[in-house]
């Protein structure tokens, strides 16, 4: 598999992730009232903070590997790493990465269209 096509499927886990954790998880853990299922769902799903801080390490291993391959600017690359700590900003940004590796890099792109 390449680089990049595991670098996409890592940016959507992490995303789907972030945006669980941080939309769905975390709000029911502390907004939902006391004591309710709700609350307990949320206290319960909070595990999944754990799931995305390991996956996101190997996504910043890989995100870093693949924009230096690219040649992209520093900033660029920080966009890239920080990207799966804001939530859904993930999604744009593995957008943008997709549409320049095609357009400048298509030797680096794998066959899967995905």
């Amino acid at each position: 598999m390449k680089l990049f096509n595991v670098y996409r499927v890592l940016a959507f886990v992490v995303g789907v992730l972030l945006a669980f954790c941080a939309l769905v998880a975390a709000p029911l853990k502390y907004l939902a009232e006391d004591g309710s299922g709700l609350q307990e769902f949320g206290e319960q799903a909070s595990i999944m903070w754990l799931f995305h801080g390991w996956i996101f390490m190997v996504y910043v291993v890989v995100a870093f590997l693949l924009a230096r391959r690219a040649r992209w600017s520093v900033g660029f690359t920080l966009l890239m790493l920080v990207a799966g700590l804001v939530p859904l900003l993930i999604f744009w940004v593995e957008h943008r990465v997709t549409r320049l590796m095609r357009a400048e890099h298509p030797d680096l792109v794998g066959s899967s269209p995905m």
